[in-house]
């Protein structure tokens, strides 16, 4: 045993190990107490920042004793092999009939999977909907060069679909007084070779609700007046897991039949733990059979769907604990009080001043957040980003940023209220904004910080 390893018993921090750093990039030669380096490591890890005052994240900073206690059971489960872990699998296969009832598919084998996350979750829905064309196109002895995918202002995981499968992505651009996909833009934006529409259930950007039903329907119509069948594809990252439960009058979902795939993050407002999200196909139909990959699982077979292969199964279990330990009324109360508090903000925030509240968390209109930007014509000697600045010698990450073309010289902030950002921790944030503004108006920048010169925050 080395002489390093066999001073476990010295006092932690006057250990062998510590009294010099962690090796930084040569892989070291001998072995290590567990204790110390465990112990570096959660040292160097306090130099991140504190996730629950992280207020641009969609994802979860807070889970449930009994949801770490599962991971910790799951830790070894690997999802991919269904052999091994058929209940694990099951449960898999659970959620997605679960999934399948919510969002309102028709009577037939529930026909999705989990992902990785909702990114994954949108490229598989998004290559289903290039395979189906390409087939159509094939099947008509038409040519299947310059395929196109319409959207509004998107995430990127759709500029790398795009990119990865040679797609020209038809972003439609904001503009003054349009934030969000319309419908008369989508009927601009198609043709022969659009393989799809994907309205967005929750815009990254300002955190609205894009008009599935308005879109469903212009592309019915645009069907009647030139016969081409463009599917949708609902990136619902967000408000798939919110829409059901807290906007149930709301119609976005497979109750359009034009609505052929969704995506969801498991780990956004589905509650899990990082590391999950979904994808759900209508009917077994609108899955193409050569993205279909068959796997032995008990003697028979079981579909393997998703792009990557070994991941961890424990976010997939505790998905499914979140399901039955909530149900629809759990979720409900969960996401109620987050859009209960994302209103309490917007009301605070207009109440400062300077302000002009852009979405201000409506449950019928889009996600808990809310979204700002300084007053038109008004000057009150500091930008976005200087707030944003001022706001994280205190912690808090609210994130300053400009919106995409053709609105780009416009910034705006956002504050992402999920669970775990109680009402409590949004009262402190508000007192610490008031103090904020008093700092930046006694002492007025030199030189008012940009984008480049703020957080670093990017979508």
């Amino acid at each position: 045993m080395s002489d390093r390893a066999d001073r476990s018993d010295d006092e932690l921090y006057a250990s062998h190990t510590l009294a010099m750093g962690l090796e930084k990039s040569r892989f070291p030669e001998a072995t290590a107490d567990p204790r110390a380096v465990s112990s570096a490591i959660r040292d160097e890890l306090l130099l991140d920042g504190n996730s629950r005052q992280n207020l641009a994240t969609f994802c979860q900073t807070w889970e449930e004793p009994e949801v770490h206690a599962l991971m910790d059971v799951c830790i070894d489960k690997n999802m991919v092999d269904k052999d091994e872990y058929p209940q694990t699998a099951e449960i898999e296969a659970r959620c997605v009939r679960m999934l399948a009832e919510l969002w309102h598919a028709p009577d037939g084998p529930a026909t999705g999977c989990s992902t990785t996350g909702s990114s994954e979750a949108a490229m598989l829905g998004g290559l289903a909907m290039k395979r189906r064309w390409e087939a159509g196109r094939q099947a008509k002895g038409l040519s299947t060069e310059r395929p196109n995918l319409v959207t509004g202002p998107v995430q990127v995981c759709w500029h790398k679909f795009a990119r990865y499968w040679d797609i020209e992505l038809r972003e439609v651009p904001m503009a003054p007084g349009r934030r969000l996909l319309t419908a008369e833009e989508v009927r601009r934006h198609c043709d022969e070779n659009t393989i799809g529409v994907v309205p967005t259930l929750g815009v990254t950007f300002t955190g609205e609700f894009e008009p599935v039903k308005a879109i469903s329907d212009a592309l019915d119509e645009l069907e009647r007046d030139t016969g081409l069948d463009i599917p949708i594809h609902v990136d619902g990252a967000s408000g798939g897991f919110l829409a059901p439960f807290c906007a149930p009058d709301l119609v976005w979902d497979f109750s359009l039949p034009r609505v052929r795939s969704i995506n969801a993050s498991g780990h956004k407002f589905g509650l899990a733990p990082l590391g999950v999200g979904w994808v759900l196909w209508r009917e077994q139909s609108d899955l193409p059979e050569n993205m279909i990959f068959w796997v032995n699982y008990l003697g028979g077979d079981m579909k393997d769907i998703a792009l990557n292969f070994s991941r961890p199964g424990g976010q997939i279990v505790c998905q499914y604990y979140n399901f039955v330990r909530l149900g629809r009324e759990g979720y409900a109360r969960v996401h109620g009080a987050c859009y209960d508090t994302a209103a309490y903000l917007a009301g605070e925030i207009a109440a400062m001043g300077p302000f002009e509240i852009i979405y201000d968390g409506d449950r019928s209109r889009g996600i808990p957040a809310v979204s700002w930007k300084l007053r038109d014509g008004t000057d009150p000697g500091f930008t976005l980003f200087d707030l944003a600045d001022r706001l994280r010698a205190r912690g808090w990450q609210v994130p300053a940023y400009t919106l995409p073309p053709a609105c780009d010289d416009q910034p705006i902030q956002r504050i992402l209220v999920r669970n775990g950002v109680s009402r409590d921790l949004c009262e402190l944030l508000v007192a610490d904004m008031q103090s904020a503004l008093a700092h930046l108006e006694a002492h007025p920048a030199q030189v008012p910080l940009g984008e480049a010169e703020a957080s670093g925050f990017h979508h």
